[in-house]
C-alpha cells in the first residue's frame, strides 16, 4: 500500500492539554504507513470567534488552508471543533465567489492564495476511508473482551452534512461506532449520545456546560459502559479535565476514564500504555489496563 501523506493540523488545544492524543495519533499514524507533516505557521482554526466575527473565523481558516495548499497537502486534524471549522470555510469559499475573492486580498499580505484544491478530514475519518475497517480488524492483536464503551464523537464530526460530503448520516450515524467496534470493544448505546460535551458555552456559562456534561457523563454510567471513547481534545476537557468539578457541582460520582480512540486502537493493536501517554490521562483507566493486560512497557526481548 502507497504511503499517504498530509498536513497535521494540531489546533490550539492538543499540544498543551491532550500531548496523550497528539503521541498515539502519530503513533498509530506510523502503524498504517501514514506521513504526517508538520507545518509551523499554523494558526488557530477561527473557531473561538466564529460566533462573534464570522469574516475574521473565515480568513484565519483559510490561512491554514492556503498554507497546506502550498505544500500540495490535503489537511488532516484531530480536533473536530478544528475539522468543523475548517471544513465549513472550505466548502463556504468553494461555492462563493465573492467571499473568496475577499479572502484573498487578505491573504495577499503574506503572499498566500486559497484555491480551493484541499481537502479536510478527521483523522477518524482517514482511518474509516483510507485504512478500512477490514484492515484494522485484521491489525488487532489484543483481544478488548467486548468491552463495553461510550462513543462521544462529538458535534463537528460530520455535520453540517452538506459540507461533510455526507459522509455519515446525521440521525443516524455509525462511522465512529464501527471504528470503535473494530478494536473488538463494544460501542454501547446510550441516551443523550447526540447531545454536545457543553464546551463551547465554557467560557460565558459555566454551570449550563457544566450541567450539559454531567447529564450525559450521568447517562454513560447508566448505560453499563467502563470508559468514554473520544476524538476531540476540547470535549475532553469537558469530561475528563473537568470531571471532578462537575461531580462537585452535580454532587455525583462518575469516576468515567475517557480514553482517546487513537489510544484504545492501540492498544488493541499491542503498544504499551505508556507508548499510548495514559500517564497524561486524569482518570486512570487502571481495572481496563489489567483486565487486558496492558503492561507499561514492552517486555524484554
Amino acid at each position: 500500500m502507497s504511503k499517504k501523506k498530509f498536513a497535521l493540523y494540531l489546533g490550539c488545544t492538543v499540544p498543551v492539554r491532550a500531548q496523550n492524543y497528539e503521541l498515539s495519533a502519530r503513533l498509530i499514524a506510523k502503524h498504517f504507513g501514514i506521513e504526517l507533516v508538520d507545518i509551523p505557521s499554523f494558526t488557530c482554526c477561527g473557531f473561538p470567534i466564529k460566533s462573534v466575527d464570522q469574516r475574521s473565523s473565515l480568513v484565519m481558516a483559510a490561512r491554514n488552508l492556503a498554507l497546506a495548499e502550498k505544500q500540495g497537502l490535503d489537511m488532516v486534524t484531530l480536533c473536530t471543533a478544528c475539522t468543523g471549522t475548517q471544513v465549513e470555510a472550505n466548502h463556504q469559499l468553494k461555492h462563493d465567489v465573492k467571499k473568496l475573492a475577499q479572502v484573498n486580498e487578505i491573504l495577499k499580505k503574506e503572499d498566500l492564495e486559497y484555491k480551493g484544491t484541499v481537502n479536510v478530514r478527521h483523522f477518524a475519518r482517514v482511518l474509516y476511508e483510507d485504512i478500512g475497517i477490514e484492515r484494522i480488524k485484521q491489525e488487532v492483536k489484543v483481544d478488548l473482551q467486548s468491552l463495553p464503551v461510550a462513543a462521544h464523537p462529538g458535534c463537528h464530526f460530520f455535520k453540517p452534512s452538506e459540507a461533510f460530503e455526507n459522509f455519515d448520516d446525521p440521525e443516524n450515524p455509525h462511522v465512529y461506532d464501527d471504528l470503535i467496534n473494530a478494536t473488538g470493544a463494544r460501542s454501547n448505546p446510550y441516551s443523550e449520545r447526540e447531545l454536545c460535551c457543553g464546551g463551547a458555552i465554557l467560557g460565558i456559562r459555566v454551570d449550563v456546560a457544566y450541567a450539559m456534561a454531567g447529564k450525559k457523563l450521568a447517562s454513560i454510567k447508566d448505560s453499563g459502559s467502563e470508559a468514554m471513547i473520544l476524538i476531540c481534545p476540547f470535549c475532553n476537557v469537558m469530561y475528563e479535565q473537568n470531571q471532578k468539578k462537575i461531580e462537585k457541582e452535580l454532587e455525583q460520582k462518575f469516576a468515567m476514564p475517557c480514553i482517546y480512540y487513537t489510544q484504545l486502537l492501540g492498544l488493541a493493536l499491542g503498544y504499551t500504555p505508556d507508548e499510548l501517554g495514559f500517564k497524561i490521562n486524569r482518570v486512570k483507566p487502571t481495572k481496563i489496563l489489567e483486565r487486558i493486560g496492558a503492561v507499561s512497557e514492552k517486555p524484554a526481548g
